[in-house]
């Protein structure tokens, strides 16, 4: 007589914070490479303003999510805009030099569009993580918080296989989406379902289209 199978407890690997910590430290350092010509605010302000609001999501949360506070959503949210709002904001100082600056510094529009998408990325990753059913904390089991609708289809919620029954997404995961987003201007493997989600990845592929092809492509012309 064959022994029932147990059920494989769910993996960690969702409840890290370490990882999207990591990556927006990263995209903070970047912003004190933003090139002068296309930046009109002081090079420590996005780094410090970002420190300020991940300092309180690290004290609680380092490694793993163990604590549940409502407020830390909001300062996660919050952090995110500011960056994606600052990022729009450079955005437009790279089409302002583009028009009236000294547009034959090759240099300045790389590296510009470079620091540009890699925020991107990386912001509307954090963004993707934080509303995707309600966030990291509604979607872990251990946590006592109401699980939303899902808002991206991964492919492994579609399957069937084993060692994919209770597969849960990571941070990477959403980067990873994020990434494919800003790369191809369009959803990849991982479909949008709701409006909110749809509304912030066409707002992320415009972002990527304008860095891309019109500043990068110019960039590309004048080196």
């Amino acid at each position: 007589m064959n022994k029932p199978t147990k059920a494989p407890p769910h993996s960690t690997r969702h409840t890290r914070r370490w990882p999207a910590t990591v990556a927006v430290v990263a995209v903070l350092v970047l912003q004190l490479l933003v090139p002068t010509q296309i930046n009109a605010l002081p090079r420590w302000l996005m780094p410090a303003l970002g420190g300020l609001l991940l300092i309180p999501l690290v004290w609680m949360n380092p490694f793993h999510l163990r604590r549940d506070e409502p407020w830390l959503r909001w300062v996660e949210l919050i952090l995110v805009g500011v960056l994606v709002l600052v990022n729009a904001f450079y955005l437009a100082g790279m089409i302002f030099f583009l028009n009236h600056g000294d547009a034959n510094d090759g240099r300045v529009l790389v590296k510009g569009a470079v620091l540009i998408w890699a925020t991107n990325v990386v912001a509307f990753a954090v963004w993707y993580w934080e509303i995707d059913r309600g966030g990291p904390f509604a979607r872990a089991p251990e946590h006592e918080r109401e699980t939303e609708r899902a808002d991206l289809l991964f492919p492994q919620m579609t399957v069937d296989l084993p060692g994919w029954q209770h597969w849960l997404p990571g941070f990477t995961d959403y980067l990873f989406v994020s990434f494919t987003a800003a790369t191809a201007f369009s959803p990849t493997d991982t479909l949008p379902l709701t409006a909110r989600t749809k509304m912030l990845m066409g707002i992320q592929s415009g972002i990527a289209l304008l860095t891309v092809a019109v500043i990068a492509a110019r960039a590309v012309n004048v080196l």
